[in-house]
């Protein structure tokens, strides 16, 4: 298996400063010559960021915990990608946010969200839904369900695995 390219590049967003004149930090995440940027929710005066070494220039307890802070978000970011590797699962830009920002939307199934859609829409029949068209939506899980089991040999799918 090809071994995929993998980044992590913080930088500060000079054009969008905050009200106390400091600019937001981001993070960009690289794979395949993808990214995704996220802000960190921290920020900096423009003129303590040092862009090279990708942190904050200067001493004192405030700077020491930014750097510290910066480099812990690298760090998990990388175990990320090294775990998601080791599990072979597809390793996109997106996918290490998401687990980074931990969206309980990567916690979901296929088949859960089809259950809940059920059970909502059978509390609606005879208001918005008829029973035979919730019977369909029954017999349709039904099938992914045996779909999941034949083809793949699994019971269930994350949503972030689709």
């Amino acid at each position: 298996m090809r071994r995929k390219t993998f980044s992590v590049l913080f930088f500060i967003k000079k054009s969008k400063l905050l009200k106390n004149r400091e600019a937001p930090i981001r993070l960009r995440i690289m794979v395949e010559g993808r990214t995704c940027d996220v802000q960190i929710k921290r920020s900096v005066p423009v003129a303590q960021w040092n862009q090279a070494k990708e942190c904050v220039k200067g001493s004192g307890r405030m700077v020491e915990e930014l750097n510290n802070y910066i480099s812990s978000i690298k760090v998990k970011l990388y175990q990320i990608h090294r775990e998601l590797e080791e599990s072979g699962k597809k390793i996109t830009a997106d996918r290490i946010k998401d687990i980074y920002m931990r969206n309980d939307e990567s916690k979901k199934t296929l088949l859960q969200l089809f259950d809940n859609h059920n059970s909502q829409c059978r509390q609606l029949i005879g208001k918005d839904f008829v029973a035979k068209t919730v019977q369909r939506y029954e017999t349709t899980a039904k099938y992914l369900r045996e779909f999941l089991e034949k083809k793949y040999k699994i019971s269930d799918i994350y949503l972030i695995e689709i």
